[in-house]
């Protein structure tokens, strides 16, 4: 990993392409006209599946030109529509455990239920 700087073209609706500072788990894709506080990172998803459907994905974003929300490093996930700073990370992760944990109690009554061993 450099310790230089990494920087990235990015067309803004300025008659220019603008240089950025893009940190090293940025994707680097970033497509289109915006204004700067439209510019954003976005790193690699990770996706939950499940029997070969999408299901969730999350990634780390940034805005570092926002004006009207954090320039924060985030996680994105798809699964709530929102980003989170590492506190509520964990605290979701958490969530989806205790979830996981009534599922599998769902799925053993159900098992019961139809006089399954299991």
């Amino acid at each position: 990993m450099s310790t230089r700087p990494r920087t990235a073209p990015v067309n803004v609706i300025v008659t220019e392409t603008m240089q950025v500072l893009e940190p090293d788990w940025c994707t680097g894709e970033h497509h289109g006209l915006h204004f700067m506080a439209d510019v954003g990172h976005q790193g690699p998803d990770v996706t939950l599946a499940f029997h070969g459907r999408q299901l969730s994905e999350a990634c780390l974003t940034q805005s570092p030109y926002a004006e009207l929300s954090t320039r924060d490093i985030e996680v994105s996930v798809s699964l709530t529509g929102q980003s989170y700073d590492p506190v509520s990370v964990y605290e979701l992760a958490a969530a989806l455990d205790r979830y996981a944990d009534q599922l599998r109690a769902l799925a053993d009554q159900c098992a019961i239920l139809r006089g399954e061993q299991r």
